[in-house]
């Protein structure tokens, strides 16, 4: 293997390293967030009669999380539910706007 092909197969790996360090650190930076999906956009396990990704049927469903950044979660601007109460996302699941 010539010198080049060395150079540019460790460069190669470096940046795969870096990159892979770089994801890391985004995702732990994330946080689930229940009650703040729409309908179909939760991430995974939306509870009972769901099984992951995209299966969430209620807007705003409860027991449907979804990822956003850490420390955002409780301060997402959400519309107010049917009765006018106010809605919050959550770091646990909620019994509201549930599937019936």
């Amino acid at each position: 293997m010539s010198n080049t092909m060395k150079t540019l197969a460790v460069a190669g790996a470096v940046a795969a390293a870096m990159s892979a360090h770089g994801t890391t650190a985004n995702a732990a930076s994330k946080e689930k967030c229940y009650g703040v999906a729409l309908a179909g956009q939760n991430d995974c396990a939306a509870g009972p009669g769901t099984t992951c990704a995209g299966t969430s049927v209620t807007d705003y469903q409860g027991n449907a999380w979804t990822l956003v950044d850490a420390g955002t979660c409780a301060e997402m601007e959400l519309p107010e539910m049917a009765d006018g109460s106010e809605r919050m996302g959550s770091l646990e699941a909620l019994d509201r706007d549930l599937p019936a």
